[in-house]
């Protein structure tokens, strides 16, 4: 009787261990394309001026906005409103570059403000780990962290 017992046991430890490895890949899985996404709570336009606010605030160069809805509604295209929120620290992003040359394709960081099918909007970034993992960046573990920070700060004035 004991020997059924411990068999259920063991088969029970099985099974709830390949369930939760199952569970674990299918998060790794969400993960693997990098994409931190934070809801807004405001329009396209005021998540685009308070994250240029907090940049400006922070003393972080912004090199641009990309109005991709007005080149694509220009263009003949039906798109919604999108915009590409170009900044960065240059003492800081190109430590990625001395790293990796391809870090460059990550740099400027990229902030990307677009409205949901649904109405709702979003505020999408590349996380920094993951950027270190694509460029296989293992020297700079003090500098991702600190542009961590800094994406989390940026766009933490526009979460819902």
């Amino acid at each position: 009787m004991m020997n059924i017992r411990n068999a259920i046991r063991s088969a029970t430890l099985i099974a709830t261990a390949f369930v939760a490895s199952a569970h674990i890949s299918a998060a790794e899985a969400g993960n693997r394309d990098g994409v931190v996404t934070v809801k807004s709570r405001y329009s396209v336009g005021e998540t685009v001026n308070r994250i240029k606010r907090s940049v400006a605030e922070k003393g972080i160069t912004l090199f641009g906005v990309i109005d991709q809805a007005q080149l694509g509604n220009d263009a003949g295209n039906k798109v919604r409103p999108s915009r590409l929120v170009l900044f960065g620290n240059p003492a800081l992003g190109t430590t990625f570059i001395t790293a990796n040359p391809l870090a460059g394709l990550d740099w400027p960081v990229r902030v990307l403000v677009y409205q949901a099918k649904d109405g709702q909007v979003y505020a999408a970034y590349t996380d920094f780990g993951w950027i270190a993992k694509r460029h296989r960046i293992q020297n700079r573990d003090r500098e991702f962290a600190m542009a961590t920070q800094v994406i989390e700060a940026v766009t933490d004035g526009v979460r819902k």
